[in-house]
């Protein structure tokens, strides 16, 4: 087992983030005593961190060897992949690498957070390749929900990586030249060490599908709803979608109107670096709603169910842009795992008020923009790697494509989770020590454990609610709560719990009743335990000693 961690002459992988979960991805390749960052993104948050939006990989392995680290290269601008750059980038202390798309979104989170002079952006233009260290870098485009999606071309002393980043294949991409199967196989025909590749998909028996297909799809719906308002919802950062929904848009003569400050920052990117020049000028929402309504498509986000976000506004109609009886949502996107419940809130809204809504079951107006089986076993074949390392997915994910990489006939399959150091070459691959890794998260203005005691107290107080207990040095109790389900059986409750901290305090013998610590348990238990007998909670309780 290692124990200072440090490459010696040999090829390491590290995922802090990304292997064991879809999302937040941080991976780092380790040679002759030095690291490389791959991506550098992050997470939204769920129910299991109350009062907090976005979650990180814990970056301490690499804050400590920070000194090692000779850059992070982005693979491509999806949250995921870069959201974390502003909140981690200045402290590592090292220059960035992407594509130019990408380069300029990071670049305005870096002026928004006000460390464009701190942090050093550099611009890749797609056939450049360059050194850091012993990494010998290139970009190769792949198709996905995103411009300029790329896998790196990894080059070591020890062997070639190719890491794929998102990816998938598309015949029909709308946006970008992606690499060809001939140029695939040409890269293979050189020789790949280990694939480190997507697993999102593995499931899926059928490739993911084409942009161009999308287009029909979405031709073929819009041209059904003659006479009515149309509002699509899908990803603001999918650069293809947009150009196709402004071609949907030009074809059925409506005007466009986009509701979303993503949408509008996409664009404007977009249009900067050279894509989306053909789309549609879009008209402002009180234009829009003085079109007739078969004149119109309104192009919004919050398709994952996001409360601020522009489609649950129009659903609340706490918005500009109003829907009415016999309209049609279009959602094309894919629902993200966990978003069920608030998207089906906006949903349920939607139809309430007669609302027509099509989804990807019903309509060929989606496709992801990640790789199922049969391109997952072409690539494969292409690459024909020694060693297969799944990564970007949960754990069943990786454990599916590792299976489905030996069923090919790849020599090494290789499963890792957050934290594992894995050994590439020389010699057989595999697991050879385990790191910290973990999560943070950003609370308020702060970036705290996401099992500190700040968020493990918030999420006990949002099961079992809190009380606060005042008391003066007579024994003299006033209570407070929030959160117990009492209502009119609470006064009761507050008297017998006065009674019970009385006795509580009789209780203590000798030097114990003039012990400031010794009180407050003693309070703070005859309260919890007088919450349990009336509520069946266990609520947080908090004992504050006053004086006279």
């Amino acid at each position: 087992m290692k124990k200072d961690f440090t490459p010696e002459k040999e090829l390491l992988f590290l995922a802090l983030g990304g292997s064991g979960e879809i999302g937040m991805n941080v991976n780092l390749y380790g040679c002759d005593g030095q690291w490389l960052m791959v991506d550098l993104g992050m997470t939204f948050s769920g129910n299991e961190y109350p009062g907090v939006d976005l979650v990180f990989a814990d970056l301490e392995f690499i804050e400590e060897r920070a000194d090692d680290l000779v850059g992070i290269v982005l693979t491509h601008a999806h949250e995921d992949h870069i959201g974390a750059v502003p909140y981690f980038a200045a402290d590592l202390g090292v220059p960035l690498y992407a594509t130019p798309f990408t380069a300029e979104l990071v670049r305005r989170k870096l002026e928004e957070a006000g460390l464009l002079d701190t942090v050093e952006l550099n611009i890749i233009e797609g056939a450049d390749s360059f050194a850091l260290g012993p990494f010998d870098i290139g970009y190769v485009p792949l198709a996905h929900s995103i411009a300029e999606g790329h896998a790196l071309l990894i080059d070591t002393p020890y062997g070639r990586i190719f890491h794929t980043g998102d990816w998938k294949l598309d015949e029909e991409p709308i946006i970008g030249d992606p690499t060809t199967e001939e140029e695939l196989t040409e890269v293979g025909d050189e020789g790949v060490l280990a694939l480190v590749c997507d697993s999102t998909n593995v499931f899926n028996p059928n490739p993911s599908g084409s942009e161009g297909a999308v287009y029909r799809g979405l031709l073929e719906e819009v041209g059904k709803h003659k006479g009515r308002r149309v509002l699509v919802t899908t990803f603001a950062s999918n650069v293809a979608r947009l150009h196709t929904l402004g071609e949907v848009a030009k074809a059925c003569g409506r005007q466009v109107c986009v509701a979303g400050r993503s949408l509008d920052r996409i664009i404007d990117v977009s249009q900067d670096n050279g894509y989306l020049l053909d789309f549609p000028d879009p008209v402002d929402f009180d234009t829009a709603m003085g079109l007739p309504r078969g004149e119109v498509m309104i192009i919004a986000t919050g398709g994952q169910g996001e409360p601020r976000a522009a489609l649950s506004r129009i659903a609340e109609s706490n918005h500009p842009l109003e829907l009415v009886k016999d309209d049609v949502v279009l959602f094309s996107s894919r629902q993200i795992p966990g978003n069920e419940i608030s998207i089906g809130k906006i949903q349920n809204r939607l139809a309430d008020r007669g609302i027509v809504m099509v989804t990807d079951r019903q309509s060929e107006i989606h496709v992801s923009g990640h790789p199922g089986r049969p391109e997952l076993e072409a690539m494969y074949s292409w690459l024909r790697p020694e060693i297969l390392v799944p990564v970007h997915g949960e754990i069943r994910h990786m454990k599916e494509q590792a299976r489905l990489g030996a069923s090919c006939g790849i020599p090494h399959n290789v499963f890792q989770k957050n934290g594992d150091i894995v050994r590439l070459a020389p010699g057989d691959p595999g697991k050879i020590a385990e790191v910290i890794s973990g999560r943070l998260v950003l609370d308020g203005d702060i970036i705290v454990p996401a099992d500190g005691d700040s968020i493990v107290m918030r999420r006990r107080i949002a099961y079992n609610g809190i009380v606060i207990v005042a008391l003066d040095s007579k024994g003299r109790a006033v209570i407070d709560s929030a959160g117990l389900p009492l209502d009119e059986d609470y006064a009761d409750f507050v008297v017998e719990a006065k009674a019970d901290i009385a006795a509580g305090l009789k209780r203590l013998k000798g030097s114990a009743r003039r012990d400031p610590k010794e009180i407050s348990e003693a309070a703070r238990l005859a309260v919890r335990r007088a919450a349990q007998r009336w509520s069946g909670k266990k609520p947080q309780v908090k004992v504050l000693l006053t004086g006279e």
